[in-house]
């Protein structure tokens, strides 16, 4: 792993995020040991220059429902969750995931300008 991902396991570390979430956005991102889609989405992410907290869906099934249902936002692999005050920025999944379209989506607290990537509140 490149030094900006940090793995997390159980739903006491979420919580953690969504409260941290209200000091600066956090970025979690749902990730397929198996999968060559979500390979390719964690090479890309490695350009990104922030802090990733990093699910690994196979080693953390529970916590990656979890997320699914506390934030609202559909399960996919590999995903990109943006929380901002406790709720979802933005989201994107495969090839939409992007270290750009991740950084733009933190810095401008917007949605950037992908295909599939939905702003969410």
């Amino acid at each position: 792993m490149g030094n900006n991902f940090s793995r997390i396991t159980d739903i006491t570390e979420l919580e953690k995020l969504i409260d941290r979430s209200k000091q600066r956005p956090v970025v979690i991102f749902k990730h397929s040991l198996t999968c060559p889609i979500s390979a390719s989405a964690f090479e890309r992410m490695k350009g990104y220059d922030g802090d990733v907290d990093l699910v690994e869906v196979q080693r953390a099934r529970a916590l990656s429902d979890e997320i699914a249902q506390r934030l609202g936002v559909r399960h996919e692999s590999p995903q990109i969750i943006i929380v901002r005050n406790g709720q979802v920025l933005w989201d994107a999944s495969h090839f939409s995931i992007t270290a750009d379209a991740v950084a733009e989506a933190v810095r401008n607290g917007k949605t950037p300008d992908t295909a599939e990537g939905t702003a969410a509140g």
